[in-house]
């Protein structure tokens, strides 16, 4: 029998394109829109959570047409959107080891094509997951279940990389471990609070500490499943 695949179920927003404050203005400007007001830091605090959660958080009920709204404008601004250093480069050095690299976004999928193609991760995806394939949208866990299963990963090989309180809390309720970086506007001492194996600067600090960090025995893992060795030198 073949040895199981590692993997690394990434966020994107905030942790590998620098989209959060895009969101956030997105957001302010929707609710303005149908005639709510909502403070940005308010707004701020929840995105990385799903668009359905973050519209009820902050106002206590539903409202669709906020949603349809933020959509629009966010539109408007995509176009800003960056990746951040050392993010394609990080996919590339975890997808090398044989470590699956798997998209796992609050997003819907109509957004995630448009910062994929910011990303430029070449052939380094191995598979995505968004709020179009999901019921419920982090910190819930069906996003990261619903991504190991569509990439056919056994959770007790996988480890979450994420910027918020929100994906180190759906990491916890599926039962993976979360890195997390602080690209996203959340501070190391939530992240650290809420569970985070580690806390990086960014991605290109991650990557640089590859061989070293918690994502070490997953690409150790990866090369012994896929060439029979371990850690490079």
């Amino acid at each position: 029998m073949s040895s199981p695949t590692p993997g690394v179920l990434f966020d994107l927003d905030g942790t590998l394109v620098d989209t959060n404050y895009l969101h956030t203005l997105a957001w302010s400007r929707a609710f303005r829109d149908v005639g709510e007001w909502v403070p940005m830091n308010a707004i701020h605090r929840l995105v990385g959570m799903g668009g359905d959660q973050l519209v009820v958080s902050l106002l206590g009920r539903e409202e669709p047409r906020a949603e349809q709204a933020r959509a629009r404008r966010y539109a408007e601004l995509v176009g800003e959107a960056a990746a951040f250093p050392g993010a394609a480069a990080l996919l590339a050095a975890v997808h090398r080891a044989g470590v699956a690299t798997v998209l796992a976004t609050s997003s819907p999928s109509r957004e995630v094509d448009a910062l994929v193609e910011v990303l430029a991760p070449g052939d380094a995806l191995d598979a995505v997951t968004t709020k179009s394939d999901v019921a419920s949208s982090k910190p819930a866990p069906e996003l990261f279940v619903k991504a190991m299963a569509q990439a056919g990963l056994d959770p007790r090989l996988v480890l979450a990389v994420g910027d918020s309180v929100w994906d180190v809390e759906a990491a916890r309720a599926t039962g993976i471990g979360c890195v997390a970086v602080e690209s996203g506007g959340f501070s190391r001492h939530e992240l650290s609070e809420a569970g985070a194996l580690q806390v990086y600067r960014d991605v290109a600090e991650l990557g640089a500490t590859l061989e070293t960090g918690p994502l070490a025995p997953l690409l150790a893992a990866g090369r012994l499943a896929t060439t029979g060795t371990g850690p490079m030198p």
